[in-house]
């Protein structure tokens, strides 16, 4: 078993640090070589997991320690009921989205950096799927969202995509602080409802719920590949993997699900792009998914998340190809196709109806807040300070 948990995590990382190497050397691949690479590392590390699938019907649940980083560090992997299916589909994904990239970045100036991105993204997901302690799931953790945040920003040459993958840093960065601080409480014995509630924080950054979920919708201003593994699939549903590997339900996360679930489901029908629309429905059933967690349905959570991750990720990749059949089904009717799905408009009374879009136009006004009062109000706080210590040492200056 120890061998299979190696590969699975281990060959994305090789393929990643050959890739680095070359890159740093100076070295020019072709496409056909950058992109085997990494789709054979992916293929085999699902493969690994169909393996470990196999030996843990067989033996049952396992472990393997690897060595000891630094004291109280254990490098421990652990394959079992939970992490194994994930493992499968982080694999498949990544061979998936590797193979769907050949053509869609082809020539693009980025394809070997895409695909070196892709492969520290498949490595990173594996370590946290793995681990087998909070604190190697922490390595993973960052890993992935450093990926991540460099995939939005992969068009650097455009504002939008700069500014979305900066915003998805900062949030990963705001709510680690929960990551963290759990492992930390956890070392020094600390309750589990603490690190629980940290955990819940964790999340909420990381799977885009409210009301931090704002980076979500500007995430997909990076290539649809990677909106689609990381988006719509891998990167949102390691908040509920997170919960269930540390066991953690409850009212709290409970909460979480059901106002993200109404909020996003309520934004989203405002939404005049697909890619935001297939944002919000991420929200919603991943929502749906910490919902399921909360309520102690680990089994079904864990098959629903795997089901939206596929289902997701398919209809990102399927998007801009159904918006060119979208425009030819409006010429084929001589006129716009009919709308579907107006329940609100059959229950709700027109005063209702406009105020709630306008609130869903504005997004629930969470950015403006979040943006006008509690990032502008702490900017405005320590220029004061900041102007307040230079007039201290001007006088302080003077009086010397």
């Amino acid at each position: 078993m120890s061998a299979l948990l190696i590969a699975a995590l281990g060959v994305p990382l090789a393929a990643f640090l050959g890739l680095a190497l070359a890159m740093w050397f100076g070295r020019v691949w072709t496409e056909g070589v950058v992109s085997g690479l990494v789709i054979g590392a992916a293929a085999i590390s699902g493969l690994s997991g169909v393996a470990l699938a196999v030996v843990c019907l067989v033996d049952g649940p396992g472990s393997a320690v690897l060595g000891t980083w630094f004291a109280g560090f254990p490098l421990r992997l652990t394959a079992d009921w939970l992490s194994v299916p994930v493992v499968v589909l982080v694999g498949l994904l990544g061979c998936l989205i590797g193979a769907f990239s050949q053509r869609y970045l082809h020539r693009d100036p980025g394809y070997r950096r895409f695909y070196l991105l892709l492969a520290l993204f498949v490595a990173a997901v594996q370590v946290v799927v793995l681990a087998g302690t909070l604190d190697l799931l922490v390595v993973g953790w960052e890993l992935a969202g450093l990926a991540s945040a460099l995939l939005i920003a992969f068009f650097h040459h455009r504002p939008g995509p700069v500014a979305g993958g900066l915003r998805a840093f900062i949030t990963y960065r705001i709510s680690d602080i929960g990551l963290i601080g759990a492992a930390v409480v956890e070392h020094h014995g600390g309750s589990h409802t603490v690190v629980g509630l940290l955990l819940v924080w964790a999340v909420l950054g990381k799977s885009a719920q409210f009301p931090l979920g704002g980076w979500l919708p500007r995430a997909m201003e990076g290539p649809t590949p990677s909106s689609a593994i990381c988006y719509g699939a891998i990167s949102v549903s390691l908040g509920p993997y997170l919960l269930l590997r540390n066991g953690v339900d409850g009212p709290a996360v409970i909460a979480v699900g059901v106002v993200t679930a109404l909020y996003a489901t309520l934004v989203g029908r405002a939404q005049t792009d697909i890619k935001s629309s297939l944002a919000y429905a991420s929200m919603t059933q991943i929502a749906v998914v910490l919902v399921e967690v909360g309520l102690g349905w680990d089994v079904l959570a864990l098959v629903h998340l795997i089901a939206h991750a596929l289902l997701r990720s398919g209809q990102i990749l399927r998007s801009p190809s159904l918006l060119h059949d979208h425009h030819h089904l409006e010429q084929s009717l001589g006129g716009p196709i009919p709308g579907t799905g107006r329940h609100f408009e059959r229950i709700l009374p027109a005063r209702a109806r406009t105020w709630l879009y306008r609130f869903a136009l504005e997004r629930g006004y969470v950015d403006a807040f979040l943006v006008d009062r509690v990032v502008g109000g702490l900017v405005r706080t320590v220029n004061r300070a900041a102007v307040a210590e230079e007039r201290w040492v001007d006088r302080q200056a003077v009086t010397r």
